[in-house]
């Protein structure tokens, strides 16, 4: 077996971003109801609502 070396990327070079954010209570609470549900991650479901949201907002 060859001695090849382990290469991982600094955290951010996927194209992500660590930030903070905060919520009210009860939209985490229907957030982690949503992941429970849906078998998505907290993170994966505010990507796609963000998302959509991006991409659908008319702003007057």
């Amino acid at each position: 077996m060859k001695n090849e070396p382990l290469i991982i990327k600094k955290r951010g070079e996927d194209g992500s971003m660590v930030i903070t954010v905060r919520l009210k209570e009860d939209i985490l609470a229907s957030l982690d109801q949503l992941a429970a549900d849906s078998n998505y991650s907290r993170n994966e479901l505010i990507n796609i609502i963000l998302r959509h949201g991006i991409e659908n907002i008319k702003i007057e």
